[in-house]
């Protein structure tokens, strides 16, 4: 159709690992000419396959994908780590070729991937600006005419002249997505770096990029795990899984599915499995999970069955302070359903510990919710130690004849929580 602007037919990207990579040009011979012979890695750990084998020497990244995207259209692309989500926008911004199938993109595209991707570190904030201007295409009269613009939403004109070689991860993402999206481009590809950035300026973003899409009739590629992000901002949804196309379509079905989706939704996490480390040094965030009262992980429970929300975290050394844990509970649209802290916290000492919170029967209502997990101490003001947005995801079904709530209605009950409270009835005489 006429108003398609990105068309992805039978998209492939293959990696063979463990041909190169080794610490030395003589280590990456070794193992090139072991592979050739048909022998064992010499570069392998005791106990693991060789990188050249067939089980572990291959990596398809992506395997025939396919989609279209309309003008004007959000599409949010989901999935856990590893399903292919970055290599696509990689492939769609032209960082990465793909090994089969095509792409055919109509428009100008502006892509904020990975921290500092399209940054000279030397440059300073202005010089970058505009040599990411100039690599869009745009004259230099159009990019001085929008640099007041990018300065103030990026919140960093005292910096500007500064090598971004000294800049934060934070200022590096405030300024990326400034130019990103001030520039013009027709097409607006956003990985989930945003996650860098606090909470008030995800905010900012997403008010940016709602302006885009709506207002301006641009196309925003949007890759979250934050699920209220992704339900707020997108009408369209890809799950991405293991590389391969699981379901697209409206946003809250796709969202949906992925919460529901048995061993790929994201209602348990384990941070250790996937080598990624959040937390401040105090305190790391190990694992978390949605339970039922037998304590197995579960994907969705019902409006009258009790669960437990389940965190796992490490502190580091003993210090005299109280760790408080704090779930954060946010429904499909964004909207925070409730906050709830552990109650008489002691000092802790340095190991791991698991905090559980059991939410009782009959108080959340239907639909799909995040939880965020937090750890927190309060001895010298507000310290947040971490703060995972929309790590956990799960749906409460409503199995409609729940005598408990409905008491023989059957139509649609609005709010975030539907409680079995104490009622008295009388005659009043």
């Amino acid at each position: 159709m006429s108003d398609v602007v990105i068309r992805v037919e039978h998209l492939s990207k293959y990696y063979r690992l463990g041909q190169i990579g080794g610490d030395t040009l003589r280590a990456d011979v070794n193992r090139w000419w072991a592979a050739a012979r048909g022998k064992p890695d010499p570069l392998a750990r005791i106990g693991e396959q060789g990188a050249g084998s067939p089980r572990n020497g291959e990596l398809w990244a992506l395997r025939d994908v396919s989609f279209d995207v309309r003008q004007g259209e959000v599409l949010g692309i989901i999935g856990r780590n590893g399903a292919g989500k970055s290599t696509l926008l990689k492939i769609l911004s032209r960082i990465t070729a793909p090994t089969t199938g095509t792409v055919k993109i109509r428009g100008r595209v502006g892509s904020l991937l990975e921290v500092g991707t399209g940054f000279h570190p030397e440059l300073s904030g202005r010089e970058n600006i505009y040599l990411n201007g100039a690599i869009l295409g745009m004259k230099r009269v159009d990019i001085t005419r929008r640099l007041d613009d990018i300065v103030d939403f990026a919140e960093i004109e005292a910096f500007l002249d500064t090598p971004v070689k000294r800049y934060s991860s934070g200022m590096y993402v405030r300024l990326a997505f400034a130019v990103a999206a001030h520039l013009e481009p027709e097409i607006l590809i956003v990985d989930e770096v945003l996650a860098v950035g606090d909470a008030a300026f995800q905010k900012k973003c997403l008010g940016k990029m709602e302006d885009v899409s709506k207002r301006q009739g641009r196309t925003v590629l949007f890759v979250s795990h934050n699920m209220a992000m992704i339900s707020s901002l997108c009408g369209h949804g890809l799950l991405l899984d293991h590389g391969e196309v699981r379901n697209q379509g409206p946003a809250g079905a796709v969202i949906l599915g992925y919460a529901t989706g048995g061993e790929s939704s994201p209602a348990a996490v384990d941070y250790r499995k996937a080598n990624r480390s959040v937390g401040d040094g105090m305190a790391q965030l190990l694992a978390g999970a949605i339970c039922d009262l037998t304590r197995t992980p579960v994907t969705e429970v019902a409006i009258g069955e009790g669960f437990v929300v389940r965190m796992d975290y490490r502190i580091a050394a003993d210090i005299d302070r109280r760790f408080v844990p704090n779930f954060h509970f946010y429904r499909a649209d964004g909207s925070c359903a409730f906050v709830v802290a552990a109650t008489d916290v002691t000092p802790m000492r340095a190991g791991v510990y698991r905090a559980e919170c059991r939410v009782p029967a009959n108080f959340l209502n239907d639909g799909l919710y995040s939880v965020s997990l937090a750890l927190s101490s309060f001895e010298s003001g507000v310290d947040v130690h971490f703060h995972e947005q929309g790590a956990l995801m799960f749906n409460v079904r409503d199995p409609m004849d729940d005598v408990a709530t409905r008491v023989g209605y059957n139509g649609p009950i609005p709010g975030a929580v539907r409680p079995v409270l104490q009622w008295t009835i009388s005659a009043v005489h």
